[in-house]
């Protein structure tokens, strides 16, 4: 019986410093019947060049140049190259773990429609990854090996834009790649998450992530915290948001004022919970800054919580678990 194709879809721009290792860690994967969609994002150094001269060896690579501009427009064309019944994601600047594909996709025959396989990831620099990186990584890992990915979807990403793989007709349903929403990879883990495509937990590390200082996700503005932000909250009022119920956002910090605003912008009532003292009682945007007891007032509310400290946010789940309130229904972390 012959093998299912898995597309790679992969774009490119100015990393002709890894675009090498990246290939061949594609090249070396231990199942061998996949198609990599490679295509120029308008690359201005010698990244075609090396890209070519991979093609011109291996026909299973396939070199385009995007005809729009932007990831997405690359991403949208790509998807329409490909032909594989299994669609994954690779960035020209990482290095797949030689099982990757096979792991993968062992996964999601394993499970079924209507499933992402997913793997753990490693992140790698050359003078070593700093504490963020790290918390995130960790973070990210944890959540993977239990499948559970989705019940923190509005701290961060949970899903790795470069490290998973799902049938052909679910990201159809998932209507990948269609809107200019950025960014791109977290707008297509909400949209799983919307389509009740489940995590398959994994415990394998498969895919190394490479930091590095003009990394997109570090240099573009599309990757700022407004974007993430604007995400979350679309998503936040589209799939979770009650309107019958009274909605409370938690902290004044950047994140809590820009919710905060978005909200009053939109005619979105809420009360809005403080506990630092310079700011209780005050109005900011036309909302009074209430004290944490002023919940005891509110029958059954929606929380969405911007407050960053750790040891502040153990109080509040502690909060949360003695009312017993639960998460991704009563309330929701957004960092």
């Amino acid at each position: 019986m012959q093998e299912s194709l898995i597309s790679i879809l992969t774009t490119f721009k100015n990393t002709e410093q890894f675009l090498a290792e990246c290939i061949e860690s594609i090249i070396n994967q231990t199942y061998t019947n996949w198609e990599l969609i490679i295509v120029d994002d308008n690359s201005t150094d010698n990244s075609r060049n090396i890209v070519e001269s991979f093609a011109n060896k291996d026909k299973r690579i396939k070199l385009f140049s995007n005809n729009g501009d932007g990831i997405i427009d690359a991403l949208r064309f790509a998807y329409k190259q490909s032909k594989g019944e299994y669609i994954t994601r690779m960035d020209s600047d990482d290095i797949m773990h030689p099982e990757k594909l096979e792991v993968l996709l062992k996964k999601l025959t394993t499970y079924g429609r209507k499933h992402v396989a997913l793997g753990l990831v490693k992140y790698f620099r050359s003078d070593g990854i700093n504490e963020g990186y790290y918390k995130y990584e960790k973070w990210l890992n944890e959540i993977t090996k239990n499948g559970t990915n989705y019940s923190e979807i509005y701290k961060e990403c949970v899903i790795p834009s470069p490290c998973w793989m799902i049938h052909r007709d679910d990201l159809d349903t998932c209507d990948a790649y269609k809107p200019d929403l950025y960014p791109e990879d977290y707008d297509l883990t909400f949209r799983m998450y919307k389509n009740k495509i489940k995590c398959i937990p994994c415990n394998k590390i498969l895919h190394y992530w490479r930091d590095y200082d003009s990394r997109t996700s570090r240099t573009s503005h599309h990757y700022t915290q407004n974007y993430f932000l604007d995400i979350k909250i679309k998503y936040f009022l589209e799939l979770e948001y009650d309107s019958s119920r009274p909605l409370t956002v938690w902290g004044a910090g950047f994140k809590g004022k820009t919710i905060a605003k978005y909200l009053v912008n939109n005619e979105i009532p809420f009360t809005w919970i403080c506990d630092n003292p310079n700011k209780l009682g005050k109005n900011i945007y036309g909302q009074k800054m209430h004290h944490f007891d002023s919940l005891n007032q509110l029958k059954h509310p929606q929380s969405i919580v911007t407050v960053a400290n750790e040891d502040a946010q153990k109080e509040i789940k502690s909060y949360f678990k003695e009312h017993n309130l639960h998460a991704m229904d009563d309330y929701f972390f957004f960092c």
